[in-house]
């Protein structure tokens, strides 16, 4: 009598469009989807071509060599590919965010992408190159984590979303408050000090650099909000699924309106 197919419904066998509602809907979960999935790409591929350039850069192993022979260091053709193709990337997130829903965090992405963009401009223009590089490869670690926490979402696999997002969540806290600021603004504020001394763009860049380290603080605390409140809403579903079970048991009806 009443049936749902791809095109529209079907009311007693005469088909009829979807309401402007509903397809509204649909565009905009589409858009949510290709966004999201462009974006897990990128980031996934981008993290994989840096590990790849870095693991056979000497200052990956040692972060003073980010300093030796500076500003004389020569650039590259995938050094420069990929600190062009990062910042051709945030140039596009930045402008997405006017055309994109608005969001809770539109004022702190804002900033952040602001600061992004000034610090890989910044450092390619005083060829301080090879620490922006460690420090777009350790932002891009945790990235793509996210990204696919939400196709789960999408996808309606939110057990697998969960552990998407957990595993993002530990690898965040990991990296920009743990290796951040004892790998990269330890070469940046004190060995570079140490070997160049202060020039008169050292202020800068390292103020851009710390006040992304103060975002870090602050999506490292919504997180582990987020993570906290699932957790305790998982323990209160589980609370009742099994008195729900208990009270079932007892009336000799076995049913599971959880699932």
């Amino acid at each position: 009598m009443f049936e749902r197919s791809s095109a529209g419904f079907v009311i007693g066998g005469t088909r009829t469009n979807p309401p402007p509602s509903l397809n509204f809907v649909r565009a905009l979960w589409f858009c949510l989807l290709k966004a999201t999935r462009w974006r897990f790409t990128f980031y996934l591929s981008i993290f994989f071509y840096g590990i790849r350039f870095l693991w056979t850069a000497p200052w990956f192993w040692d972060t003073r060599q980010c300093w030796y022979n500076y500003p004389f260091q020569p650039l590259t053709s995938r050094l420069y590919y990929y600190y062009i193709l990062e910042l051709a990337f945030y140039w596009s997130l930045m402008f997405s965010q006017f055309t994109d829903i608005k969001r809770k965090d539109f004022l702190i992405m804002f900033v952040h992408h602001l600061a992004t963009i000034g610090l890989i401009t910044f450092s390619y223009m005083n060829n301080m190159v090879r620490v922006g590089t460690l420090v777009l490869c350790l932002h891009d670690a945790s990235d793509f984590l996210l990204e696919a926490a939400k196709l789960a979402n999408y996808a309606k696999y939110q057990r697998l979303c969960d552990a998407f997002f957990m595993l993002f969540g530990v690898v965040f806290i990991v990296t920009r408050l743990g290796i951040y600021p004892f790998w990269i603004l330890n070469t940046t504020l004190f060995e570079s000090w140490e070997l160049i001394g202060p020039y008169p763009s050292w202020w800068l860049f390292n103020g851009l650099l710390i006040t992304l380290q103060i975002l870090h603080v602050i999506w490292s605390y919504l997180i582990i909000r987020i993570a906290y409140k699932a957790l305790v809403r998982g323990k209160d579903q589980l609370k009742a699924q099994q008195v729900w079970t208990r009270l079932a048991a007892d009336s000799g009806r076995v049913t599971a309106p959880f699932r």
